[in-house]
């Protein structure tokens, strides 16, 4: 082979360990309209994580995929772009293709029953009524997986649930926003390198 046929070669795919990949889904709803709504918090803290760390989203099959490699660690962040309730379609086609195992993945959605920033990181449990995890749930036929869920209260309202979930941050949460995605960006690094158990026992009630 000479230098000029060398240079036009692709690179073969680096084989990694799947022990050392994650899938970090983050879920929300694509469109402008809804980019700053508390549903979407999924989606604004890998954005935030993406910009921190200077990477770019590529549109791909169902979604929008960043790579990011951290101490040994290749981490894949997912955002389906399927709509909220079929959010499971995307998950299982990113988790076959790149042959990451089910305690490697981490999805990330907001919680009506928990107050505004705080932090819950579950190894499984139910949907929670939240259609992102009811979707994810029955596409892999399990809720065990792990699960970061992102309080936004539940100061809505009653019949007001729906425009409340869908509605924009108020200006007290924007100003409390910044840190806590920051918090959320070392959520996810310590799920990847430190495990699930020590990354619930580090930032679980913070």
């Amino acid at each position: 082979m000479n230098w000029l046929s060398q240079l036009f070669t692709p690179k073969p795919k680096e084989n990694i360990d799947p022990m050392n990949k994650f899938l970090i889904v983050g879920l929300g709803n694509i469109g402008a309209e809804y980019v700053n709504t508390r549903h979407n918090i999924g989606f604004k803290i890998l954005d935030f994580f993406a910009r921190q760390e200077s990477l770019s989203f590529e549109t791909v099959k169902l979604g929008a995929l960043a790579e990011y490699k951290f101490k040994g660690k290749t981490f894949f962040l997912l955002k389906p772009n399927t709509y909220m309730n079929l959010s499971g379609k995307a998950v299982k086609f990113w988790m076959d293709k790149e042959n990451i195992p089910l305690e490697n993945m981490l999805v990330i959605t907001d919680d009506l029953n928990l107050s505004f920033g705080s932090i819950r990181i579950k190894p499984k449990g139910s949907d929670g009524g939240h259609n992102g995890l009811k979707n994810i749930n029955l596409i892999l036929n399990t809720n065990n997986y792990a699960r970061f869920r992102f309080g936004i209260s539940d100061a809505f309202k009653k019949g007001q649930q729906v425009n409340y979930v869908l509605g924009e941050w108020d200006d007290a949460e924007n100003t409390k926003l910044p840190e806590r995605l920051a918090l959320s960006s070392e959520i996810i690094k310590s799920f990847g390198t430190a495990g699930l158990e020590n990354t619930m026992n580090l930032f679980n009630g913070k």
